[in-house]
């Protein structure tokens, strides 16, 4: 899914993201968006992450129904670097059950607070994705989300997710602009010229 992001000189972005939303009937539902930032010049590319919990219920209005919403304001964003979604990979691929060090998820420190982002295979209610974030920030509050991504959801982000390492690693290739290049008619009318002179 693609968003559009109004940059400081007036001009359109659009920033690569996918977005899995699951809200739910009481209200406690989560949606996460990934959202894919280029390496450029000397910063290292990443995967911005954000969690945001439901605001609203559905409902029925006079147009019709009304989706449910959520809470963007109120999110946790986290950034991902290309290692760390390479560990998020082995997991989708099987490779390993859980994300992080002994399984424990991977941990990150900022003046926002400390986070723990979990990513681990789950069986039950069905198969699919665990995928979590929680942050204690610095006067101590405890916030917590999770989304249990589908088997249909996590195909999609695996793709996506591994297509982005190219642009994580190398950014966006720019086209060079060479001298043209001349062929080799003009070349041997060049050289016969120069005989004759």
């Amino acid at each position: 899914m693609n968003g559009m992001n109004e940059s400081c000189k007036g001009e359109s972005e659009i920033r690569p993201r996918y977005v899995c939303c699951h809200p739910n009937p009481k209200g406690t539902g989560v949606s996460v968006k990934f959202e894919l930032h280029p390496a450029h010049e000397y910063v290292e590319g990443s995967i911005f992450v954000t969690f945001a919990p439901q605001k609203t219920l559905s409902s029925y209005g006079e147009l019709g129904k009304i989706p449910p919403t959520f809470d963007w304001k109120n999110s946790i964003t986290v950034r991902l670097t290309i290692n760390e979604i390479a560990e998020m990979l082995e997991v989708f691929r099987g490779y390993r059950e859980k994300m992080g060090s002994e399984g424990k998820g991977l941990f990150h420190t900022s003046e926002c607070g400390n986070t723990v982002i979990t990513l681990e295979h789950r069986l039950e209610p069905g198969p699919g994705y665990l995928f979590g974030v929680s942050r204690k920030s610095p006067d101590g509050e405890l916030r917590r989300m999770h989304i249990l991504l589908s088997m249909k959801e996590t195909i999609v982000l695996s793709e996506a997710l591994s297509s982005s390492m190219l642009y994580m690693a190398f950014g966006i290739p720019k086209v060079l602009s060479r001298p043209e290049r001349r062929s080799v008619k003009d070349s041997a009318a060049n050289n016969r010229s120069k005989e004759v002179a």
